[in-house]
């Protein structure tokens, strides 16, 4: 997955919700500019404000080895 990925992904998952960025910032403790940042790719961002934003909509983030393994790292809800 690439940082673009993940930010489309967030962008759905924000309008699914029904939530404008500025209410996603709010719920999820960041400002503005990083969850637009984060939904246009940006790829040097915080990780934990990251997953702070996927906690809030509901994602997680799970690592699996190249191979398809899952490497029993799990971050998020």
């Amino acid at each position: 997955m690439t940082a673009e990925e993940l930010g489309r992904r967030v962008r759905q998952r924000r309008k699914t919700a029904a939530l404008r960025q500025q209410e996603l910032a709010a719920l999820a403790g960041v400002g503005i500019r990083f969850v637009s940042e984060l939904e246009k790719g940006k790829e040097t961002l915080e990780l934990g404000r990251v997953l702070r934003v996927l906690e809030t909509l509901g994602l997680e983030l799970d690592l699996h080895e190249r191979d398809g393994r899952r490497t029993g790292i799990h971050a998020g809800t």
